[in-house]
């Protein structure tokens, strides 16, 4: 009777906490929304931590390991950390100096030479005899060069004199900085701390989960953590290998801005799928600021390294570490993008991958398999029987 009592009792709580999150779910998702805002730094210095502790973990296993010394044992941890700082800072370095001057000297480059585009585009449309004359006499007469310069000048002198504006990007930008020295300050709690933190979420969750359901919890976030980690390094490794085989086959073809492309292509290709594609568009719109039968043959060349890269590097490197079959890989970056952007398609591929891993565990456990045995026995039984 007593157990009767507290399963309706259980239904009618839930029953309840379900209609008041339906009746009240504006002010329940503002409040979570305000909450998520405010934690927004220690979750990026989550991020950050787990990201440098893939670095920092790969020095520590190679940083005298068999070493007993007590000054290299108690030095691990923070030489360790320094080297993966570095790493990371020096890549985004590389990164933003291969790309950002070139991309800078090809916009200007644009820029200059739009009047005389605007001009040409006027002389074509005149062949065309679609207009008046008049018109056109107006439209020969304007000074494009000087027209674009004023708008350039107009528009940058118009948003510089606005003091709002100016206070809101200041404010704005103290605010980030502030920020990302907190994540980045908590992160830093974290990796020298994560040995203690672990045994304590541990300790936490076995006083006041069930055996049994703590198990599991333990195995879904051993499987989470295994299917990241994979994943990420990974997806940087088969980043690193497109990047250089595009400066490559860009060196070959002899088109122009071959190790900014490269860099830019890697950097992108970190998100899947369509990453290396955004990387390509860039790319093109810089080549073409010098010969426009060049980005187009760019763009060929690309969808041709991009199936190699499909069919052959990433099923390699990325899906055979992670477990997860082609098909489903499309499928999560399609979903993850859709709901969440950018973010999505970076997140939807490992979270992908973790179901697939603990659906194919569940699937194939060996109870089920012994039921599944069974009853193919069983029908083999009862079809020898009724053949006989």
């Amino acid at each position: 009777m007593k157990t009767e009592t507290k399963k309706y009792l259980k239904i009618g709580i839930g029953v309840l906490l379900l209609y008041l999150c339906i009746h009240y779910w504006d002010k329940l998702a503002g409040i979570a929304a305000l909450v998520f805002s405010a934690a927004s730094p220690l979750i990026v210095g989550g991020v950050i931590a787990y990201l440098v502790n893939i670095i920092m973990s790969w020095y520590e296993r190679h940083w005298f390991p068999k070493s007993q010394k007590k000054v290299i044992i108690k030095s691990r941890r923070i030489i360790c950390l320094v080297f993966a700082i570095l790493s990371m800072l020096a890549i985004v370095a590389l990164v933003v100096l291969l790309v950002i001057p070139q991309l800078w000297d090809a916009v200007a480059l644009l820029l200059s030479e739009v009047p005389t585009y605007l001009q040409k585009v006027v002389e074509w449309v005149e062949t065309l005899e679609i207009l008046p004359e008049d018109i056109f006499a107006m439209l020969e007469n304007i000074d494009w060069k000087s027209q674009v310069s004023k708008i350039i000048s107009t528009v940058t002198s118009g948003v510089g004199n606005i003091v709002g504006v100016a206070v809101n990007v200041v404010a704005s930008v103290f605010s980030t900085v502030f920020n990302a020295l907190l994540a980045v300050i908590f992160a830093l709690y974290l990796l020298f701390g994560k040995e203690r933190l672990g045994r304590q979420c541990k300790k936490v969750m076995a006083r006041y989960i069930k055996p049994g359901i703590y198990e599991k919890l333990l195995h879904v976030l051993d499987v989470m953590n295994d299917c990241f980690h994979k994943y990420i390094v990974g997806q940087c490794t088969e980043a690193i290998i497109l990047g250089v085989l595009c400066t490559i086959g860009m060196l070959i073809f002899r088109f122009p801005y071959a190790t900014m492309v490269g860099a830019l292509v890697a950097f992108t290709a970190l998100i899947p799928v369509a990453g290396a594609y955004i990387g390509a568009g860039v790319g093109a719109f810089m080549i073409m600021t010098v010969d426009p039968l060049k980005a187009v043959l760019f763009l060929v060349y690309i969808v041709i390294l991009q199936q190699l890269e499909g069919n052959i590097i990433y099923p390699r490197v990325v899906g055979s570490s992670i477990g997860l079959p082609g098909i489903w890989v499309l499928a999560a970056v399609t979903v993850g993008g859709g709901v969440m952007g950018i973010a999505g398609m970076l997140l939807g591929v490992p979270l992908a991958a973790v179901a697939y891993r603990l659906l194919r565990e569940d699937v194939n456990r060996e109870d089920i398999g012994n039921i599944t045995e069974k009853i193919n026995n069983k029908g083999e039984t009862e079809w020898q029987s009724t053949s006989n």
